[in-house]
């Protein structure tokens, strides 16, 4: 079984790695991290560039669970992610969530509201610990 996480460059998907590395360990399975972006890679902040790339790796390679991490390029994330869940071994899928005010929401969108209504599996929605 597999444990997908939506990984961002900042404490939300820092939070989602934890928790998806918890959650694989619980549950004997493996990891699969998707970092996508829909454009250009040095305009997308949430998109890890090499140094925090190579930070995860190796953070993976350490926490003693399977893992496969993967940076598609020029994808919708919530499609990309989505796409992952409907692998038959995909048992949860771990997002980092942040707060957002009512006009973001409205013209923004939310790739976390979009994955928790429409992913047909369990949605871990987890935020980073305070302090």
């Amino acid at each position: 079984m597999t444990i997908v996480v939506g990984y961002s460059a900042d404490p939300f998907g820092r939070a989602a790695l934890e928790h998806g590395i918890a959650e694989a360990k619980l549950r004997g399975g493996s990891l699969c991290v998707v970092n996508s972006t829909a454009g250009d890679a040095y305009v997308d902040a949430r998109f890890a560039q090499p140094t925090e790339v190579h930070d995860v790796e190796e953070r993976l390679a350490n926490c003693g669970v399977e893992f496969e991490l993967t940076q598609p390029v020029g994808v919708d994330a919530a499609d990309e992610l989505l796409k992952q869940m409907e692998r038959d071994d995909a048992e949860l899928l771990v997002i980092g969530i942040r707060d957002r005010n009512p006009v973001g929401k409205l013209l923004l969108g939310s790739v976390a509201q979009q994955l928790l209504l429409e992913c047909p599996k369990p949605v871990l929605a987890v935020k980073p610990d305070e302090g």
